[in-house]
């Protein structure tokens, strides 16, 4: 796939990059190598092949899912500046 440089320019203004005009024509010879190594990916037989969450055959050891502490909420809340219905009230920041 070629990459001309108003091509270049159009995709750096949608994807809001500064993109230098000395820098254009760099920018597209990189383009055209990664969209070279995309089409030989595309190319790699895949049919059959089983979709892998992860390299390795590792299995994670599970445990049983147990309360391991209690709730403090009213502990935690009573050192709070200001709360309401349970929840910290914080100084509004962005206006």
């Amino acid at each position: 796939m070629a990459f001309d440089q108003d091509t270049v320019r159009r995709t750096a203004h949608l994807a809001r990059m500064a993109l230098p005009q000395e820098e254009v024509p760099e920018v597209a010879g990189q383009l055209e190598k990664i969209m070279a190594l995309v089409e030989e990916l595309r190319a790699i037989p895949t049919e059959g092949v089983i979709p892998m969450a992860h390299p390795l055959d590792l299995e994670q050891p599970l445990r049983p899912d147990q309360v391991s502490s209690r709730n403090e909420r009213q502990r935690l809340m009573a050192s709070a500046p200001a709360a309401e219905h349970g929840l910290f009230l914080v100084p509004k920041v962005i206006e």
